[in-house]
C-alpha cells in the first residue's frame, strides 16, 4: 500500500493594514487504502522586505513557506516518516491494552 501525504493550510494570521502574513496554521494528513493519521502545527514568519499582496497568495506558496520554516526537506521527511510510523502501527500494532480475563 502506498501512502499519500497531503499538506494544507487551515488559516493565516495577518496584519490588516498591509496583508503581512505572520502565522500559518497547517495540517499534514497521511492516508493509505485503509488507515489515516494526521498532524498539525503553526509557524511564524519574519516580515519580508517585499510583501506579496495578500490576494496573490496561494496555498501552494504558503505550504512552501511552512516547509521551509520548519526546517526544509529534511524536516518534511521527518514529519512524513512519523505519520508513516503511525499508519504502520495501526496496520500491525505492537502495543495493546486490556486485561487477560474476560476476553
Amino acid at each position: 500500500m502506498s501512502t499519500t501525504f497531503t499538506w494544507s493550510i487551515g488559516t493565516l494570521e495577518r496584519e490588516t493594514s498591509d496583508g503581512y502574513v505572520f502565522t500559518a496554521h497547517y495540517r499534514v494528513d497521511a492516508a493509505d487504502d485503509v488507515y489515516t493519521a494526521g498532524a498539525y502545527g503553526s509557524v511564524g514568519f519574519e516580515r519580508p522586505e517585499t510583501l506579496i499582496p495578500y490576494s496573490d497568495l496561494t496555498e501552494e506558496l504558503i505550504i512552501g513557506w511552512v516547509q521551509a520554516a520548519i526546517g526544509g526537506e529534511e524536516k518534511v521527511a521527518d514529519v512524513e516518516a512519523a505519520l508513516q510510523a503511525q499508519l504502520d502501527e495501526q496496520r500491525q500494532p505492537t502495543k495493546a491494552n486490556g486485561v487477560p480475563w474476560g476476553e
